[in-house]
């Protein structure tokens, strides 16, 4: 009987290996077949179908098209040329995908910056992207408008919708664009290997990081995903995660489009408007990230949740816990979870549905893989090596740093960020042999003897909290921005029932603390995500022998005040921060929140 279940369960691991590997083995560096390629040649095949649905409104592939192209045009009007930047701040909305898809058409490189953005954060973004062109709406403007004084350089604000002051009405100035796609010959000498999306992550220290996708990386996420999803024609992908992310803006996309499905795709989640959206829209699969689950399993029951066409659900973040739930009670035949990072070379995929698994490698297709899992010191901060100086790989059950060979071939190209220090230092030199390099994902995880992998834990200073890496050094200085705060910092801690860790910070003040003002501060200068959940006051903070502040003991202690001593604070979603006292504890812990 084990064997029967082993072999069905590699029959259906290797027909979706199969699936993807057909869709992504033409990718190389050096083609002239670009992203917009792929794009254009399913626009040419599917031109009258539906291609995407967002509020009330559809479009068919062509007139998608049509609005990529005046895009395309409206670079070329303002003298752009390629490789240069255009920033892109926007929540989702029916334009955003045709925006950068019609600026690739001419070789213009896009930006795609977190709409949730603002102050320091964002004009950071906007800094290390290069770009003299935002295109913003209605909804980001202000924020945009905000964040100027802090801009390294001038830059032209291109606004959908009404313009004041010193912006330019972008609805105005494509209207005398042409609707056709631009000559071909524009992107002559271009190659798969040149920038075509700037897609920002938090790394594993400091402020965001700009990840340069190239054209080819842009294929193997909308191709592979076009692959592993083994989405059709039929289907309805439901997106409503934001389209500054890989997840939604590339792999879900990439299934639908590259396949002649269609999107239905909505300005955000949420949880009340989800299932009677899915029923709607005759939705057939959705994308998710594990707080979205999350959200999902706890809303209370509604009659729609198990009347839906549903036949798979793809992302990534799912909780073991919450992965039987979602699948029995919603009645979702498949789910897919698969594992990547924006500007790593690791990919996984959970295609045998094992609960709980991000994805797995077979031990007779091992060696095909640039996966491995190396033993980690997490006190010392580094890998664990042997005698010889080379690394020790982690045997079934042990937790290590997940790493991914960099080598020739596309998948296991690593393109890194803009910023070439930052690269250099993901890289692993000398991990099994002499001369090898490997890229460091900072994640831990563990694996069992079928070849399964299980997500653990991120390494360094940074951590995951509603769907977004937050970076507590870049938190950590908006608080010491604050009146009063000599010291501060920032790690992540458990909270049951949640998923990733929630912010908490400890703070040394040098007189006494206005929590009220304090809480206006936090709200002003940084987007919801990255807000400290807790607060501790401290009189000093432990540090090591080398001045570095003791995260760990303060992890270990959590926020707990039948444990520790000292004044604690908890972001009450409804009223800001407030002592957390043992109550208001009790209370966390059953659920009496919605955080």
């Amino acid at each position: 009987m084990r064997f029967q279940a082993r072999l069905k369960r590699d029959w259906r691991f290797w027909k979706g290996l199969s699936r993807t590997l057909k869709r992504v083995k033409s990718i190389t560096r050096e083609s002239d077949n670009l992203i917009c390629d792929d794009i254009q040649a399913a626009v040419e095949s599917n031109y009258n179908r539906p291609a995407m649905t967002f509020e009330g409104r559809t479009v068919t592939y062509g007139e998608l098209d049509g609005i990529a192209n005046r895009y395309a045009h409206w670079a070329k009007s303002q003298n752009l040329r390629r490789g240069q930047v255009v920033a892109l701040f926007m929540p989702n909305r029916l334009e955003y995908f045709a925006i950068w898809y019609g600026l690739s058409k001419v070789g213009v490189v896009t930006a795609l910056i977190n709409n949730q953005l603002v102050g320091a954060p964002l004009a950071h973004c906007l800094n290390i992207s290069g770009a003299n062109h935002v295109l913003v709406d209605g909804d980001t403007s202000p924020t945009l408008e905000a964040a100027l004084g802090l801009l390294d350089r001038p830059v032209q604000q291109w606004i959908l919708g009404a313009a004041l002051g010193g912006q330019r009405d972008l609805i105005q100035a494509l209207k005398s664009c042409s609707q056709l796609p631009p000559d071909r010959s524009v992107r002559d000498g271009m190659t798969a290997n040149d920038t075509a999306l700037l897609i920002y992550t938090s790394g594993t220290t400091g402020l965001p990081k700009a990840a340069r996708i190239t054209h080819m990386r842009a294929q193997l996420y909308m191709r592979g995903f076009a692959g592993s999803t083994g989405a059709l024609k039929t289907d309805r992908i439901y997106v409503c995660l934001p389209l500054y992310h890989a997840t939604g803006g590339l792999c879900a996309l990439g299934a639908a489009l590259l396949n002649g499905g269609s999107v239905v795709l909505k300005r955000k989640f949420s949880a009340s408007q989800f299932w009677p959206d899915i029923i709607a829209e005759n939705c057939t699969m959705f994308v998710y990230i594990g707080e979205l689950c999350r959200y999902l399993v706890n809303h209370p029951e509604v009659p729609e949740e198990t009347r839906h066409k549903l036949r798979l659900a793809f992302g990534n973040g799912l909780r073991p816990d919450v992965w039987p739930t979602l699948k029995r009670r919603f009645r979702i035949p498949d789910i897919l979870e698969f594992y990547g990072s924006t500007e790593g070379n690791v990919s996984l995929f959970n295609w045998d549905g094992r609960e709980g698994a991000i994805g797995r490698v077979p031990s007779w297709l091992k060696a095909r893989f640039n996966i491995r899992l190396v033993q980690y010191d997490q006190e010392a901060g580094i890998v664990e090596r042997a005698a010889n100086g080379l690394c020790i790989e982690c045997g079934a059950g042990q937790v290590g740093q997940c790493i991914g060979k960099i080598g020739s071939e596309v998948r296991s190209d690593y393109s890194g960020y803009l910023d070439k220090a930052a690269s250099e230092s993901k890289i692993l030199q000398n991990v099994f042999e002499r001369g090898d390099a490997w890229f460091a994902t900072g994640d831990l995880m563990k694996s069992d003897a079928d070849g399964y992998f299980y997500f653990v834990d991120r390494i360094g200073e940074t951590f995951r909290w509603k769907g977004e890496n937050v970076s507590t050094s870049e938190v950590a200085e908006q608080l010491l921005a604050f009146p009063g705060v000599d010291e501060a910092t920032v790690y992540g801690v458990q909270v049951e029932g949640a998923d990733g860790r929630a912010g908490m910070a400890a703070l040394v003040m040098n007189g006494p603390f206005d929590v009220k003002a304090f809480g206006e501060h936090v709200a002003r200068e940084m987007p919801p995500y990255a807000q400290p959940l807790f607060i501790r006051l401290l009189p000093a903070l432990d540090t090591t022998g080398t001045f570095k502040i003791r995260k760990v003991d303060l992890v270990s202690d959590g926020y707990d005040p039948n444990r520790i001593k000292g004044v604690l604070y908890f972001k009450d979603p409804k009223r800001g921060y407030v002592k957390l006292t043992k109550s208001v504890f009790e209370r966390l812990q059953a659920g009496a929140f919605r955080i």
